[in-house]
C-alpha cells in the first residue's frame, strides 16, 4: 500500500453505513481515521486533533455541516484545513451555495455521484499525494 505520511482524516458523517464504508476504505489506503457522527462532536474532534483533512456531511444532528465549516473557518487552525463536503444535497438554493462559497471547502462531492475510491482519489488530490 502507498505511504500517506500519517495524514489523519476526520470523517464527520451521521449515516452509519456510509461512515463505516468510508472508514474501511480509508484504512485500506493506510490513512489514520477519526470519526464523528454529528456536527458538534465533529467540530470538537477537529479542533482538538487537527486532522490533515475533513470529510464533512451537511445534514447532521446537533450541528449541521455548514455551521461546522463556518465555525472551523473562524479558528486560526481551522481557517486553512482542507474540507471536502460529502453530501446527498445538490446545492440548489442561493443560501446553500453562498454558505459553501463563503467558507471555501476544498471540494463538494455528491454521494450518489462518487465512489469510495473516488473519495480516496479526491483526498489524495487535495493533500497533493
Amino acid at each position: 500500500m502507498e505511504e500517506n505520511n500519517g495524514r489523519k482524516i476526520l470523517v464527520i458523517e451521521d449515516e452509519q453505513p456510509m461512515l463505516e464504508a468510508i472508514v474501511d476504505t480509508l484504512y485500506q489506503h493506510q490513512f489514520p481515521v477519526l470519526t464523528a457522527d454529528n456536527g458538534k462532536d465533529g467540530l470538537a474532534t477537529a479542533l482538538r486533533e487537527h486532522p490533515d483533512l475533513i470529510l464533512l456531511d451537511v445534514f447532521m444532528p446537533k450541528m449541521d455541516g455548514l455551521s461546522v465549516l463556518e465555525t472551523l473557518r473562524s479558528d486560526s487552525w481551522g481557517h486553512d484545513v482542507p474540507v471536502v463536503i460529502l453530501t446527498n444535497l445538490n446545492p440548489d438554493t442561493d443560501k446553500t451555495i453562498k454558505a459553501i462559497m463563503d467558507h471555501k471547502p476544498a471540494f463538494y462531492l455528491i454521494k450518489s455521484n462518487v465512489t469510495l475510491e473516488g473519495i480516496v482519489a479526491k483526498i489524495k488530490e487535495v493533500l497533493n499525494m
